[in-house]
């Protein structure tokens, strides 16, 4: 029983692990790069059989007097069919034709990759400079809001200092003003007063 239970949880084990790898991010982008790669590889082989081997076999055809490059060879052990054309099941030979073949698909795949990946790598550093001066831009409006703010502050204390001294100004002139008239009283007081002392004693 336990056994079984033991092959349960490594069964579900295998399979939860193999979900997470085939779900990893670069899994699928090797897929991706695996399926682009391969109808790149049909694009360069039509490209290269039917475009560039056709004329390659012309010049071929007027420097070697080769009809392709299917026929350029060089025997290393030559052995003749009944009709007098090369067994090639049964010769050892350099197909060179084959060489150059391959040579011609490896620089046209290395070209259409060299061509995607200078493209995308433009575009790559064209959308980091747009990003970078968006940040730069945005910085600048933060910072210029930031000093419009701390000027409108600044002029706004200066506003509330200005007034408080104004109102302060104000009522300590009101306060001298009425100490004076106060005084003023008291001193007219005084003198109608001496007055009505002085009258009692005549």
């Amino acid at each position: 029983m336990a056994d079984n239970k033991n092959k349960e949880k490594k069964k579900n084990t295998f399979w939860s692990d193999f979900k997470a790898f085939i779900t990893r991010g670069n899994i699928l982008d090797m897929a991706v790069g695996v399926i682009v790669g391969g109808a790149f590889t049909a694009i360069i082989t039509a490209l290269s059989n039917n475009i560039l081997k056709p004329i390659i076999n012309w010049i071929l055809a007027g420097i070697l007097g080769k009809d392709s490059l299917s026929e350029v060879y060089t025997f290393l052990s030559r052995v003749n069919a009944p009709d007098g054309t090369p067994d090639l099941t049964q010769s050892i030979y350099i197909d060179w034709g084959a060489f150059i073949n391959a040579i011609i698909n490896f620089l046209l795949i290395a070209l259409v990759l060299f061509t995607i990946l200078r493209v995308i790598t433009k575009l790559h550093t064209r959308m980091e400079h747009v990003i970078h001066e968006e940040k730069n831009a945005a910085a600048k409006r933060e910072a210029e809001a930031k000093a419009a703010e701390e000027k409108a502050k600044a002029e706004a204390e200066a506003k509330a200092a200005a007034e408080k001294a104004e109102a302060e100004a104000k009522a300590a002139q009101e306060k001298a003003e009425t100490e004076k008239q106060f005084y003023l009283n008291v001193q007219k007081q005084t003198e109608l007063l001496e007055k009505i002392a002085a009258g009692m004693k005549q």
